[in-house]
């Protein structure tokens, strides 16, 4: 329950799934989460009526910097909090005998932006085939607060990070490169041309698409022969 919009929505689709009695969310911020996104995510719980646990990771994150006494850098540090979420989510579910709902929509999905192992790391996506604008569409349909749809999104892994910025994109393009480039099977150029944008743009886009297709596969392994 980060407080962001796919969180939320998610939560709310648990909950009409399988009734809110059933739901059971979990904050867990960290010094890089920004204020409103701590108290979004435990008002959601408390609107929604589910029952939910903060549990902030510092102290577990600084443990594993001062064990491994590597070079820091923001990308390492973010990619390890999300594991670490991940880690204590998966405890909480297996002591209740519960899934792991996801929070990630296709247009992240299929750029891979997302920490392998962190939060792609899950049992269901019930927002998995829903574009980012998508997701807006149906969060306001649901009513879910204006403060949350309208807050840029963003991870929260380090200081002053958003989404758009890091995806080098708006959300309204990104999806329309990703609609007509996966669904529409449309070549760079033609895409470029239709969107009235740079061939550049489109390719770092598919280029994304290209280097994170490990993200969402089984591992690859050797296959033995037989005589």
């Amino acid at each position: 329950m980060s407080g962001g919009i796919d969180s939320t929505l998610a939560a709310y689709l648990a909950c009409e799934a399988v009734g809110c009695d059933n739901v059971f969310g979990i904050t867990l911020p960290s010094a890089t989460t920004p204020a409103e996104d701590k108290i979004h995510g435990i008002e959601v719980a408390q609107r929604l009526g589910i029952q939910y646990k903060e549990i902030g990771i510092d102290s577990i994150l600084n443990e594993y910097l001062s064990t491994t006494q590597l070079p820091e850098d923001n990308l390492s540090i973010g990619n390890l909090k999300a594991r670490i979420r991940m880690t204590i989510i998966y405890y909480f579910a297996n002591q209740k005998n519960y899934l792991v709902c996801g929070t990630g929509n296709k247009s992240e999905i299929l750029i891979g932006y997302f920490t392998k192992h962190g939060d792609g790391a899950c049992d269901m996506e019930p927002i998995g085939d829903l574009y980012k604008t998508e997701v807006y569409r149906l969060s306001e349909f649901l009513n879910i607060q204006d403060e949350i749809i309208k807050k840029p999104p963003r991870a929260g892994l380090w200081a002053n990070q958003t989404d758009e910025d890091e995806i080098g994109m708006s959300y309204n393009l990104l999806d329309k490169i990703l609609y007509l480039y996966t669904e529409k099977d449309m070549e760079n150029t033609q895409i470029a041309e239709k969107l009235e944008i740079s061939a550049d743009d489109v390719d770092m886009i598919i280029e994304k698409i290209a280097r994170s297709e490990h993200k969402s596969k089984v591992p690859e392994f050797p296959k033995k022969t037989t005589l």
